[in-house]
């Protein structure tokens, strides 16, 4: 269940009809996910939100495609997003996830909680090799 009534008609904004467009030329597709629907309800964030998004996942970088999804999926694991979780899942699969690579991914979240939550509970003190300040 929603905080907020996406808008009915988002596309009769002229501003939420320019992003949209944007958002179906980038990843040459109609579909256009709830997610943008919902942040209809305010253009400049709309705007704003989408730039970042375009400019982070969409343009040639030092990163993958691949390598970029799976950096999302497990952010949106640690901050308990569902929504990314399956929509970043989807979309590392249209980029080529494998199975194997998934349960890969997985076994690594997993070990990382684990022995984050160990170093966490015991207070480990930082070795100085790895404070570069």
């Amino acid at each position: 269940m929603t905080t907020l009534k996406a808008p009915i008609d988002p596309e009769s904004n002229s501003r939420v009809k320019a992003v949209f467009d944007d958002i179906r030329a980038t990843r040459q597709t109609d579909f256009i996910n709830n997610l943008w629907r919902q942040l209809a309800f305010d253009p400049p964030l709309l705007e704003a939100t989408w730039a970042e998004v375009k400019r982070v996942m969409a343009q040639p970088s030092t990163l993958d495609p691949l390598t970029k999804e799976l950096i999302y999926i497990t952010a949106s694991i640690i901050n308990g997003c569902s929504y990314c979780v399956h929509s970043h899942t989807a979309t590392a699969k249209a980029k080529g996830m494998t199975d194997a690579q998934h349960a890969e991914l997985m076994a690594i979240v997993g070990l990382a909680a684990k022995t984050n939550q160990i170093a966490t509970a015991l207070q480990v003190p930082l070795d100085p090799v790895f404070d570069k300040g």
